[in-house]
């Protein structure tokens, strides 16, 4: 491996396990602190549809969706409605504070960026995803057959 794979496979995790991270941390707030009630309670005041299943699929989504990133398992589907929820929370929440925080765009729009990032790159090798891959080929390599080349004898 060259050293630019290299570089861009850390680059990922890095990226990966930070906004797991974050994700997580959210997802624990919204799951322990707040309670799937008090987010929905929330979500129902500022016009969320469906606000009780809203908030189920959104901590799900952030804690669990948080935790997959962090390993690096199924970080493609894992960072989709991690990204359609930052992207729900800029719409709904954010955007009439402006751009810049406490109440603007700016925090949620970084976490769509990095989630859509990794929405398009995957996990990079330093996963757990690489990891099943690089074990499933090897199953695929013990399995094949081989075959027996015989030479002819002449005489």
């Amino acid at each position: 491996m060259d050293r630019t794979n290299n570089l861009k496979d850390w680059g990922l995790a890095l990226l990966r396990v930070g906004i797991g991270g974050v994700f997580v941390a959210h997802g624990a707030q919204k799951l322990f602190g707040f309670g799937i009630s008090g987010l929905s309670g929330f979500m129902a005041q500022i016009g969320v549809p469906f606000p009780t299943l809203s908030a189920v699929l959104v901590t799900a989504a952030e804690f669990l969706g948080g935790l997959a990133l962090v390993v690096g398992f199924g970080t493609r589907l894992a960072a989709i409605p991690i990204a359609f929820s930052m992207l729900v929370a800029a719409l709904t929440v954010h955007l009439k504070g402006g751009f810049f925080l406490p109440n603007g765009i700016e925090y949620v729009l970084v976490l769509f960026l990095a989630s859509v990032a990794l929405v398009l790159t995957g996990s990079g090798a330093l996963s757990v995803d690489r990891w099943l891959a690089n074990r499933a080929a090897a199953k695929t390599v013990d399995a094949t057959p081989t075959r027996k080349v015989e030479l002819a004898n002449v005489n």
